[in-house]
């Protein structure tokens, strides 16, 4: 009898803890990407993985080998491209990165997409302010990126040139930010 009190209390705290955890997560602010909340209580892999927008980022990250690496502590801000976004560039190249043969390559491509720190939008305004207009951005491959910002939108301009403006800003996770970008930036 006293086995039996013991499991069903077991079972009682169980699904409080339960209960207590689902609460949290639908009392927690969340910005909705690609179809699913983000929640700023899980890091950068465990809420892009739900975004049905970036499902080639996150097969790029897996191929890279980074998923660890954007688990971690961080901080990281990390330039989020959508599949539109590789889908705008010439055909082959994602598929060509994929191959196993250039996991350096889309490494570098990746890491160019990630700052180390947490840099939401108060923070790139005073980059900007402070860089006179334009902030230089250095990424986690050692990279440049340069950011602007004219009327409330964002842009970001690579090394080649290219430009990817910022459609969803200051999605936050537990382990940085994610800025939602419409292109692929590309180093050297």
């Amino acid at each position: 009898m006293k086995r039996m009190k013991s499991i069903g209390l077991m079972i009682v705290s169980a699904l409080a803890l339960n209960i207590s955890f689902a609460q949290k997560m639908m009392n927690e602010k969340t910005v909705e990407v690609g179809g699913a909340p983000m929640y700023a209580s899980k890091n950068i892999i465990e809420n892009a993985v739900n975004s049905k927008d970036h499902t080639t980022l996150v097969a790029a990250v897996k191929a890279a080998g980074l998923v660890e690496t954007l688990q971690g502590n961080g901080p990281f801000t990390v330039f989020a491209p959508t599949n539109e976004a590789f889908d705008m560039l010439p055909k082959g190249t994602v598929e060509t990165l994929l191959k196993p043969e250039n996991k350096a390559k889309l490494t570098g491509v990746l890491t160019y997409h990630v700052i180390a720190g947490k840099l939401d939008t108060k923070a790139l305004d005073e980059k900007i302010k402070a860089g006179g207009g334009m902030a230089e951005l250095t990424t986690v491959a050692g990279g440049k990126l340069w950011i602007s910002k004219k009327g409330p939108k964002y842009w970001l301009k690579d090394e080649k040139g290219g430009m990817a403006s910022i459609t969803i800003k200051n999605v936050y996770q537990s382990n940085g930010v994610i800025h939602v970008i419409d292109h692929v930036v590309l180093p050297k």
